[in-house]
Protein backbone atom coordinates (compact mmCIF):
# COMPACT_ATOMS: atom_id res chain seq x y z
CA UNK A 1 0.00 0.00 0.00
CA UNK A 2 1.14 3.13 -1.23
CA UNK A 3 0.99 5.06 2.45
CA UNK A 4 2.63 2.47 4.43
CA UNK A 5 6.48 2.38 4.61
CA UNK A 6 8.69 -0.61 3.20
CA UNK A 7 10.10 -1.90 6.33
CA UNK A 8 13.70 -2.99 6.36
CA UNK A 9 13.78 -6.77 8.33
CA UNK A 10 16.96 -7.31 9.76
CA UNK A 11 18.20 -10.53 12.15
CA UNK A 12 18.82 -8.64 15.12
CA UNK A 13 21.06 -9.63 18.34
CA UNK A 14 19.26 -7.28 20.68
CA UNK A 15 21.53 -5.17 21.59
CA UNK A 16 20.13 -1.93 20.76
CA UNK A 17 18.28 0.61 23.06
CA UNK A 18 15.30 0.60 20.81
CA UNK A 19 14.47 -2.84 20.68
CA UNK A 20 15.53 -2.85 25.18
CA UNK A 21 12.51 0.06 25.39
CA UNK A 22 10.15 -1.96 22.79
CA UNK A 23 10.69 -5.21 24.40
CA UNK A 24 9.96 -3.25 28.12
CA UNK A 25 6.55 -1.65 26.72
CA UNK A 26 5.75 -5.66 25.69
CA UNK A 27 6.56 -6.99 28.87
CA UNK A 28 4.65 -4.22 30.78
CA UNK A 29 1.75 -4.57 29.02
CA UNK A 30 1.31 -8.43 29.19
CA UNK A 31 2.05 -7.69 33.31
CA UNK A 32 -0.69 -4.80 33.17
CA UNK A 33 -3.06 -7.14 31.08
CA UNK A 34 -2.72 -10.63 32.16
CA UNK A 35 -1.83 -12.32 35.68
CA UNK A 36 1.94 -12.76 36.38
CA UNK A 37 1.35 -16.85 35.61
CA UNK A 38 -0.78 -15.93 32.40
CA UNK A 39 2.37 -14.11 30.64
CA UNK A 40 4.59 -16.23 28.33
CA UNK A 41 6.68 -13.35 27.28
CA UNK A 42 10.27 -13.79 26.94
CA UNK A 43 12.97 -11.53 28.53
CA UNK A 44 15.80 -10.21 26.29
CA UNK A 45 18.06 -12.95 27.99
CA UNK A 46 15.99 -15.93 26.64
CA UNK A 47 15.16 -14.28 23.24
CA UNK A 48 18.95 -14.67 22.69
CA UNK A 49 18.82 -18.34 23.30
CA UNK A 50 19.95 -20.77 20.47
CA UNK A 51 16.43 -21.77 19.66
CA UNK A 52 14.96 -18.77 18.77
CA UNK A 53 15.52 -16.08 16.33
CA UNK A 54 14.82 -12.54 16.82
CA UNK A 55 13.90 -10.24 14.12
CA UNK A 56 13.82 -6.39 13.77
CA UNK A 57 11.54 -3.90 11.16
CA UNK A 58 12.77 -0.75 10.70
CA UNK A 59 11.13 2.90 8.95
CA UNK A 60 14.54 4.04 7.98
CA UNK A 61 16.09 4.85 11.31
CA UNK A 62 13.05 4.22 13.31
CA UNK A 63 12.45 1.15 15.02
CA UNK A 64 9.16 -0.22 14.03
CA UNK A 65 8.22 -3.40 14.86
CA UNK A 66 9.73 -6.77 16.25
CA UNK A 67 8.99 -10.62 16.64
CA UNK A 68 10.73 -13.60 16.42
CA UNK A 69 10.41 -17.55 16.10
CA UNK A 70 11.21 -20.50 18.11
CA UNK A 71 11.84 -23.68 17.35
CA UNK A 72 9.30 -25.87 18.76
CA UNK A 73 10.91 -28.99 16.93
CA UNK A 74 11.86 -29.62 13.37
CA UNK A 75 8.43 -28.91 12.15
CA UNK A 76 6.83 -26.92 14.24
CA UNK A 77 7.47 -23.19 15.25
CA UNK A 78 6.38 -20.67 17.51
CA UNK A 79 6.15 -16.92 17.23
CA UNK A 80 7.25 -14.98 20.01
CA UNK A 81 7.83 -11.32 21.08
CA UNK A 82 5.34 -9.83 18.23
CA UNK A 83 5.24 -6.31 18.77
CA UNK A 84 4.56 -3.00 17.08
CA UNK A 85 5.93 0.04 18.12
CA UNK A 86 2.90 2.59 19.65
CA UNK A 87 3.37 5.16 16.77
CA UNK A 88 3.16 1.98 13.82
CA UNK A 89 0.12 0.06 14.93
CA UNK A 90 -2.11 0.00 11.79
CA UNK A 91 0.78 0.47 9.37
CA UNK A 92 1.48 -2.53 8.27
CA UNK A 93 4.67 -2.90 10.39
CA UNK A 94 3.23 -6.26 12.48
CA UNK A 95 2.17 -7.36 9.10
CA UNK A 96 5.72 -7.10 7.62
CA UNK A 97 7.27 -8.87 10.33
CA UNK A 98 4.38 -11.57 10.25
CA UNK A 99 4.78 -12.27 6.60
CA UNK A 100 8.73 -12.59 7.05
CA UNK A 101 8.66 -15.02 10.09
CA UNK A 102 6.09 -17.06 7.82
CA UNK A 103 8.79 -16.81 4.91
CA UNK A 104 11.37 -18.09 7.68
CA UNK A 105 9.35 -20.60 9.15
CA UNK A 106 8.57 -22.24 5.29
CA UNK A 107 12.64 -22.12 4.62
CA UNK A 108 12.98 -23.98 7.53
CA UNK A 109 10.79 -26.83 6.58
CA UNK A 110 8.26 -26.19 9.43
CA UNK A 111 4.89 -27.97 8.49
CA UNK A 112 3.43 -25.66 11.39
CA UNK A 113 3.88 -22.27 13.02
CA UNK A 114 1.54 -21.62 16.21
CA UNK A 115 1.38 -19.15 19.02
CA UNK A 116 0.40 -17.87 22.50
CA UNK A 117 -1.37 -14.51 22.86
CA UNK A 118 -3.61 -13.28 25.20
CA UNK A 119 -7.69 -13.61 25.25
CA UNK A 120 -8.40 -10.03 27.11
CA UNK A 121 -9.93 -7.24 25.23
CA UNK A 122 -6.92 -5.34 24.78
CA UNK A 123 -5.48 -8.49 22.31
CA UNK A 124 -8.44 -7.69 19.78
CA UNK A 125 -5.72 -6.23 16.87
CA UNK A 126 -3.20 -9.04 17.27
CA UNK A 127 -5.79 -12.08 16.92
CA UNK A 128 -7.55 -9.92 14.05
CA UNK A 129 -3.76 -9.70 12.41
CA UNK A 130 -3.62 -13.57 12.54
CA UNK A 131 -7.04 -14.94 12.07
CA UNK A 132 -6.73 -12.94 8.20
CA UNK A 133 -3.41 -14.49 7.51
CA UNK A 134 -4.90 -17.89 7.93
CA UNK A 135 -4.38 -19.10 12.00
CA UNK A 136 -6.76 -20.41 13.43
CA UNK A 137 -7.36 -21.33 17.27
CA UNK A 138 -5.92 -24.31 18.37
CA UNK A 139 -4.93 -26.06 21.52
CA UNK A 140 -2.19 -25.72 23.78
CA UNK A 141 0.61 -26.95 22.61
CA UNK A 142 4.16 -27.82 23.86
CA UNK A 143 4.35 -27.06 27.64
CA UNK A 144 1.19 -24.91 27.67
CA UNK A 145 -1.72 -25.64 29.43
CA UNK A 146 -4.96 -24.34 29.01
CA UNK A 147 -5.36 -20.74 30.23
CA UNK A 148 -8.75 -18.41 30.53
CA UNK A 149 -5.84 -15.63 29.44
CA UNK A 150 -4.59 -17.37 26.98
CA UNK A 151 -5.45 -17.51 22.86
CA UNK A 152 -4.01 -20.42 20.63
CA UNK A 153 -3.47 -20.31 17.15
CA UNK A 154 -2.13 -22.52 14.55
CA UNK A 155 -1.49 -22.66 10.81
CA UNK A 156 -0.40 -25.08 8.64
CA UNK A 157 2.42 -24.00 5.85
Amino acid sequence: MADRPAYRIVEDDLSGAEIAALLRLHLDEMHAWSPPESVHAMDIQRLRAGDVTFYSAWDGPVLAACGAIKQLDPGHGELKSMRADPAYRGKGAGRAILDHLITVARTRGYARLSLETGAPAEFAPAHRLYLTNGFVDCSPFGSYRPDPFSRFMTRAL
